[in-house]
């Protein structure tokens, strides 16, 4: 297997180029199709393309509100996963493994409930965690295989978007967000999609709450069991946690830059409002803005300072700039696939080779695809939401179950995307290639069972 995974990797490294050239070849290739095949009403095919693409409301710059969301989710997410508290849990846990087998059950799992609950969380606390059961079991002189337990340590990635910070799902609960990433000629027919309708419903409960079990099986059947297969951590550049920073002889503005009540000033009544919210509108309208409320609030309480907030923001923030300079790339691309009609064409497409049955698990495949060339959940929804959702209402399958076929979709090649996965190598010391391989192998067996979900619960 660990063969495998090399090999499959070799191949990715030579075919699949930067996220960013991807966006830029996919926004050439789009322009081509509309000009080809896209009918525009009458108006000269060029001229109508380039109005749509540059339009201030609908065009290259639709998503600017929805990146800035994506950009905070990451790093609030990177932030709370910094904090003492968290990082003193993990120290705790990393203890507890004394095999291959139990850490990369250990770290997979704990990795896959932080993912559910923030998908920049579970980012960082699998990459540190795994880290620090590296060096637990280095310490304990345990034979442990550390890239697969770094591998465990990513797969929060497969599970994020059935969880709190899924984009799609949250992106829906509005009217007003929806706006934002869905087409104005839809929103007529979709509305909103409430939380119990898609991360709330019964066929995510399936789906996700079986790869929570599932994964950390899975993992544990991956290690290797030949003692010359075992590539500890001490074969890696890792660098230990620093420590944490002691304050001597604080001046005032020392003092006002560490107080946590000024931290707390802050994060109390965010947490009120937020609770407000949810008092007043329900769970069912829970967004992408009360999760990022909520990560900001009880990042800022359990850092207890403003200064150490804000360092790890800033470090959190250096993961944002693919998110920030491909999201406009992205809304072109939608923008001119409305434009030219495209659109309407995928979705007949999906229709005439699809059933009722069979459509939610051909949107998931097509969503796995689509998510090596543009590797972010909002970002691709962007792209996606009207050709699913409007197929999806035409075959009469419901538009929770719709998003909920393109977040698993999503989800799924993350496993072989290694965008998302910069963090994580940073802070272990491997590279791509010395973990795809496990990750391509978990990615092939959960896909399967989304599959099932999809046919039996959706």
């Amino acid at each position: 297997m660990s063969k495998l995974g090399v090999s499959i990797s070799k191949v990715f490294e030579k075919i699949v180029p930067d996220p960013f050239v991807i966006a830029i070849l996919l926004t050439i290739f789009t322009a081509i199709m509309a000009l080809i095949f896209g009918d525009f009403d009458g108006k000269p095919k060029l001229t109508a393309l380039l109005d749509s693409w540059r339009d201030s409301e609908s065009g290259i710059w639709k998503l600017l509100a929805f990146a800035m969301q994506m950009s905070l989710v990451l790093v609030t997410g990177y932030a709370l996963a910094t904090t003492r508290s968290v990082k003193n849990c993990i120290a705790a846990l990393s203890d507890i493994p004394n095999s291959t087998a139990s850490a990369t059950a250990l770290v997979g799992f704990i990795a896959c409930v932080c993912g559910l609950l923030n998908w920049g969380l579970g980012l960082i606390v699998g990459a540190l965690l795994a880290r620090e059961v590296g060096f637990s079991l280095q310490r304990r002189n345990i034979k442990a295989h550390y890239p697969l337990i770094v591998a465990a340590g990513y797969v929060g990635l497969l599970v994020w978007h059935g969880g709190l910070s899924g984009s799609a799902p949250l992106s829906m609960t509005t009217v007003d967000g929806a706006s934002k990433v869905v087409p104005a000629e839809y929103l007529d027919s979709v509305s909103a999609v409430l939380l119990s309708d898609s991360i709330g419903s019964s066929l995510n409960f399936f789906v996700s709450g079986g790869m929570l079990i599932l994964i950390p099986l899975l993992l544990m059947v991956l290690a290797p069991k030949r003692v010359e297969d075992i590539r500890s951590i001490g074969e890696f550049s890792v660098d230990p946690a620093p420590e944490y920073e002691t304050i001597e002889n604080a001046t005032i503005p020392d003092k006002l830059n560490h107080s946590p009540v000024i931290a707390w000033l802050l994060a109390i009544p965010l947490l009120i409002a937020l609770g407000r919210y949810i008092w007043v509108s329900g769970v069912d309208r829970i967004g992408l803005n009360e999760i990022t409320v909520f990560m900001l609030g009880i990042g800022l309480l359990l850092h207890g300072s403003p200064l150490s907030y804000m360092r790890a923001i800033t470090q959190g923030a250096r993961g944002c700039g693919g998110i920030i300079i491909q999201f406009p790339l992205y809304a072109g691309i939608m923008a001119m696939m409305v434009a030219s009609g495209l659109m309407g064409q995928l979705t007949e497409l999906m229709l005439s080779v699809g059933t009722q049955e069979t459509i939610p698990v051909l949107t998931m495949i097509s969503a796995g695809i689509v998510n090596l060339f543009v590797p972010s959940g909002g970002g691709q929804w962007a792209i996606q939401a009207p050709i699913a959702l409007e197929s999806g209402l035409q075959a009469g399958i419901s538009p929770g179950t719709m998003v909920m076929a393109v977040a698993y979709g999503d989800e799924l090649t993350n496993m072989l995307q290694p965008f998302w996965a910069l963090p994580l190598l940073a802070i272990t010391g491997v590279r791509a290639r010395d973990i795809v391989g496990y990750t391509a192998l978990v990615m092939v067996v959960v896909a399967l069972w989304m599959a099932f979900g999809l046919w039996v619960a959706g």
